[in-house]
């Protein structure tokens, strides 16, 4: 769940006569305040991020738990000024997102620090604190990194409280956890921690909590349970890998004080008393409601995955197994043997494209779902293997394994290899496509710690492979295919038409992402790649060897259009590539913003040249004249924003809305209302909007 990508500045409003520097982003409002206007030289000063969790948000404490990430700052001062490394927490809350316990702010809170000035400073000099704030902002099912760069302007004085930040900073500090020095101890008993702790009048204790400040000790999302010994609490919960000194919070509800209690400790290991007497079963701690489990999560990726195999985008490949499977009379091991390579070949890449996912946004880049499909090497690679396929259907050559000479035999044998081989084609080429249940599936994905979010991947890639798997275990299915026959050579031939019309579609891609220049350069490979494929045929129907001179020619070709590619951009032309009736203008977050302050309603949707979905829309019911009509008459705006090459402002678009990719279709409506709308649109859905 951690995610160190930031979004972009968006707004910074200065209140230098307040001495505070107040910045609003998407999720969260930020304050930088100061105890004092006229901090005096040499002595301390005490300043306060307020972070502000919009309504269904929250951030996170310097321990988040079992995911999340605290706030990180970094200082620019005066030189000869002093700040301590560290930020003060108040005591946080629970969390319990899909059974993992998170230590969170869903209201407003002070993070503290001291600043000391030189004491060289003479009065009425200017003391300006810069800071960059970074934090981590989530809803039940999404997470955003936001960020700011704060700048509080002062001037060297008698150290003065000021009147209205000087108690916002007294009422936080007193929300600090209480530095005490009791003889806390804690011991591991088998897999159990215990933890006692001094407390006076125990018996007016309602409920106790401990955080630990340092990751490992305990299983966060465990309960734990209290009792009195003596005069001491006693805590005790599923121990990880406890060690050393502990230190942590313990947060206290007693029945005679009217909110909780936290006390800063550091417990010891020593010896810990057996359990004691049971609390006064009060009102336990509140805690946050618990957010949709990763049960739902991995089941919409599954569905999805399942869907994905009708989309458009997935078809070519798809014929490629269905004339794997029309063999007929496949025996029972074999056909189960292959139908689990294919779907190995799924996951695999299904989980490894998660994989790079995850990593480069951790990395600090906002990429989503099918991100590789932005880089115009990657579509002339892939231009070039569906050319290959193409050829292949088309009976130009046969794929073989040793000298060329097997042909038809061979590839009739099929084998574990060419069934793993497929699958991993088929999920590559299927990221361009984002169906029903795949977008809140994804978008969580990202979101999510890094072994549940690889689940929610492998999940997606299971479910495209599922109706092979069926096809692979069940014998009637098997005997629903039709049989072999000469007919084959023909639905060969036919099935390589859709192949034909992917590489025509991938070449206007390249020519969209990297100009006439890319596109020419990628349409000479898949023209040199054709000779060399063609001289392959020839020769395997001449019964001739040597097939890895025309590999290698093969490969060549490939290398070279890729290294050929033009690096530069192509211009961005200023237009759309909207249907013309909805006077579409490219996206902005200003543009954006200006519709929405003039209750204008507008329809914002994202898009890429490569996303065949996003393609069947706009060609479809974005182009209905009924639904262009229904826009003018209502006043609806359209604004595009295009992902063919990446955006990081759609990006940061993308991940505020918690998706991974497009497309994406959201409506705000005059009254403040948005509206997300399903992946496949209709005319009835967008001429209801309004």
């Amino acid at each position: 769940m951690i995610r160190r990508a930031l979004l972009a500045l968006l707004a910074c409003l200065a209140v230098p006569a307040q001495a505070a520097s107040v910045v609003d982003r998407p999720h969260t409002k930020v304050e930088l305040i100061a105890e004092s206007s006229v901090p005096a030289a040499g002595a301390p000063l005490t300043i306060g991020f307020r972070l502000t969790p919009k309504d269904g948000w929250h951030t996170y404490w310097q321990n988040p738990g079992d995911a999340g990430a605290p706030t990180r700052v970094s200082w620019t001062l005066p030189p000869g000024s002093s700040v301590p490394p560290d930020l003060a927490y108040p005591v946080p809350e629970r969390l319990i997102v899909s059974g993992l316990m998170n230590y969170v702010y869903a209201r407003p809170n002070v993070l503290l620090t001291t600043v000391v000035p030189d004491a060289a400073l003479t009065r009425g000099a200017a003391f300006v604190i810069k800071a960059r704030l970074d934090w981590l902002v989530c809803s039940a099912d999404q997470c955003v990194p936001e960020g700011a760069d704060l700048e509080l302007p002062l001037a060297i004085g008698n150290g003065a409280v000021d009147p209205e930040h000087g108690i916002g900073i007294a009422l936080a500090r007193a929300e600090l956890p209480k530095p005490v020095d009791w003889a806390a101890h804690w011991s591991k008993a088998g897999d159990r921690f215990v933890l006692a702790v001094p407390f006076a009048n125990p018996e007016k204790v309602r409920a106790a909590y401990f955080y630990p400040s340092v990751d490992g000790a305990i299983d966060y999302a465990a309960p734990q349970t209290v009792t009195i010994v003596g005069e001491a609490l006693r805590i005790e919960t599923a121990a990880r890998s406890p060690s050393g000194e502990i230190a942590g919070v313990l947060s206290i509800e007693r029945e005679d004080i009217d909110h909780p209690l936290g006390f800063a400790l550091a417990a010891t290991p020593g010896v810990v008393p057996g359990p004691g007497a049971a609390l006064d079963a009060g009102a336990a701690p509140t805690d946050l409601p618990e957010a949709p489990s990763l049960a739902l999560v991995l089941l919409g990726a599954l569905l999805g995955g399942v869907l994905l195999n009708v989309m458009p985008c997935v078809f070519p490949i798809l014929s490629l197994k269905a004339l794997h499977l029309a063999r007929g009379n496949v025996p029972a091991a074999e056909a189960r043997r292959d139908a689990i390579a294919y779907a190995a070949g799924v996951v695999l890449v299904c989980v490894a494209l998660g994989a790079m996912v995850l990593a480069l946004r951790s990395a600090g880049s906002l990429v989503g779902w099918a991100f590789q499909l932005q880089d115009p090497r990657v579509i002339t690679g892939l231009l070039l293997l569906v050319t290959g396929i193409a050829l292949n259907l088309a009976g130009t050559f046969e794929i073989t394994l040793s000298t060329g000479n097997l042909g038809n035999e061979t590839a009739a044998k099929g084998g574990v290899l060419a069934s793993f081989a497929t699958g991993a084609l088929a999920a590559f080429v299927a990221t361009p496509c984002t169906g029903p249940f795949m977008a809140g599936a994804l978008g969580a994905a990202v979101v999510l710690p890094p072994i549940e979010a690889l689940a929610v991947f492998a999940g997606l890639g299971l479910g495209l492979a599922l109706p092979f798997l069926a096809i692979g275990f069940s014998p009637a299915l098997r005997r629903r295919l039709p049989k072999p026959g000469a007919w084959m050579n023909s639905l060969r031939a036919i099935l390589s038409l859709p192949m034909f019309a992917t590489a025509l579609a991938l070449a206007w891609v390249l020519g969209r992402q990297a100009g006439v220049e890319g596109m020419t350069i990628g349409l000479a490979g898949a023209l040199l790649l054709g000779l060399f494929l063609w001289w392959l045929g020839a020769r395997q129907r001449r019964g001739q060897g040597g097939a890895w001179l025309p590999a290698g020619g093969a490969l060549a070709a490939v290398v070279l259009a890729v290294v050929l590619l033009p690096t530069a951009e192509p211009a961005v032309a200023q237009q759309t590539s909207a249907p013309a009736g909805l006077n579409a203008e490219r996206f902005s977050p200003d543009k954006l913003a200006a519709l929405k302050a003039s209750r204008t309603p507008v329809l914002v949707y994202m898009t890429a040249d490569w996303c065949l979905t996003c393609k069947v829309n706009e060609r479809g019911a974005l182009a209905d004249a009924a639904v262009a009509a229904a826009f003018k008459a209502k006043g609806i705006a359209v604004l595009e924003g295009d992902w063919t090459r990446g955006d990081p402002v759609i990006s940061q678009w993308l991940a505020a809305r918690g998706r991974a990719g497009v497309p994406a279709y959201v409506f705000y409506a005059p009254d403040g209302r948005e509206v997300e709308l399903p992946q496949l649109l209709t005319v009835d859905s967008l001429t209801a909007l309004g």
